[in-house]
């Protein structure tokens, strides 16, 4: 082994084995995880219930990280006590595990903080948490020095600048490391700039992207520097994607300028009732790419946002999110328009759905050719429910006040006049 310190504390472990040095270090080790597995699970208990839905994720990373952070502080401060007359090198073992476990549990939660739960995400803890306890396998076994000099030989030049594969791999784990710290940030930031509730909704969405690409941007920056890199050379990068985007990324650049602009301008919001092109139903999600627009019969339509922009895009629900809804009906020309408008009024009145605070109108269109078109036009504060289920129900209900009051729907009637029908003799 080529780390001392390493080195010399399998010596101790090996020269305690027997001893009851070693019996002691493991009962402080059984202790002092016993007791902390007991304050976590007894302040886990007492907490999770009194704490508000703002202050639940830092219980979280609290509640992750409580149980082997207690552990090793015990252990710890066990080691200092005892090592006045005896060895500890099972306890310097054992904060070292204990602090790789704490490690882990942070980085886990924080990913599943930062990201929706999926397949990848599953994975990338796993590598995580294998990825850990590997580089603690190789420090404990003394080979992790061994590598770094290894990975210190393999030496190449970047532009002039003379690197080694050492620097490398430590320039790309310090930039994973400050975007994740980045991305945990914004995060936080996105979750209370979406719970203001005096802000527009789209103006939340359009904040909180911009507080992601800012954060990850300064994250890149910083990381750069720490690694030694000139910023300068990000100015030729810049040219280099403004030519792409310029060439052939138009239509992705174009989609998410259109993004922004229609999040900015609030022509369209989340739930609105829109027609883009043939596709009718509800906005459900404004990304910086696309929109999805969640069609009546459940099914789901990704509308780039480009498409937005350069296509008519019809929006049935108002300022104040209300959806107006007009119903055609023939009538007999026998039949009493004042007794005819009352009842179309009535029904729509007393459905639950119909918005109180708005006039039912129902008014003469025209005069057709087989009877009275009559409008009937209401406002629903709900238009992302639908309107067909309720113009059936609507119609049923004035069908039987009709025929209760001898009101006539008429069907088209053609008369037939026969000319010039006289017979000739035989």
């Amino acid at each position: 082994m080529t780390n001392p310190e390493i080195e010399l504390i399998w010596q101790e472990i090996m020269a305690d084995f027997s001893s009851p040095a070693a019996l002691w270090q493991l009962l402080i080790i059984v202790l002092a995880v016993g007791t902390a597995f007991a304050i976590n699970g007894a302040l886990r208990a007492y907490f999770m219930n009194r704490l508000q839905d703002s202050t639940k994720p830092v219980l979280g990373v609290v509640n992750r990280i409580l149980f082997p952070i207690s552990a090793l502080i015990m252990v710890g401060l066990a080691r200092y006590i005892c090592a006045e007359w005896m060895h500890v090198g099972m306890l310097r073992i054992a904060s070292r595990l204990l602090l790789a476990m704490a490690v882990i549990r942070v980085l886990v939660y924080a990913l599943r903080y930062i990201f929706s739960p999926s397949g990848w995400l599953k994975t990338l803890e796993h590598v995580i948490a294998w990825g850990i306890w590997l580089l603690v396998a190789l420090h404990l076994s003394g080979i992790l020095p061994e590598i770094a000099l290894a990975l210190e030989d393999v030496k190449f030049n970047i532009g002039k600048n003379p690197v080694n594969l050492l620097v490398v791999l430590q320039g790309m784990l310090t930039v994973v490391a400050t975007i994740f710290v980045a991305l945990w940030l914004s995060r936080l930031i996105e979750n209370k700039l979406m719970r203001a509730d005096q802000i527009n909704i789209n103006m939340r969405v359009v904040l909180s992207k911009l507080v992601r690409i800012v954060f990850i941007f300064l994250a890149v920056l910083i990381a750069l520097s720490a690694v030694g890199l000139d910023i300068t050379l990000l100015s030729v990068f810049g040219g280099a994607l403004g030519v792409g985007l310029g060439f052939g990324l138009q239509k992705i650049a174009s989609n998410y300028v259109s993004g922004f602009i229609i999040l900015v301008d609030h022509s369209v919001q989340i739930g609105d009732l829109i027609t883009v092109a043939t596709h009718y139903g509800v906005v459900k999600e404004l990304r910086s790419r696309y929109m999805t627009l969640r069609k009546l019969d459940g099914t789901e339509v990704i509308i780039p946002n480009e498409m937005m922009i350069t296509e008519v895009v019809i929006n049935h629900t108002s300022a104040e999110h209300k959806g107006r809804i007009q119903m055609p009906i023939q009538v007999a020309y026998d039949a009493d328009l004042d007794q005819v408008i009352k009842l179309m009024r009535s029904v729509a009145e007393q459905h639950s759905r119909t918005l109180k605070t708005s006039n039912v109108d129902v008014h003469v269109k025209g005069f057709g050719e087989s009877g009275i078109d009559m409008m009937l036009s209401f406002w629903v504060a709900d238009p992302e429910e639908g309107s067909s289920a309720l113009q059936s129900e609507l119609y049923q209900n004035i069908w039987k006040l009709f025929k209760a009051n001898g009101i006539g729907i008429p069907y088209p009637q053609r008369e037939i006049r026969l000319l010039n029908t006289s017979v000739s003799p035989e």
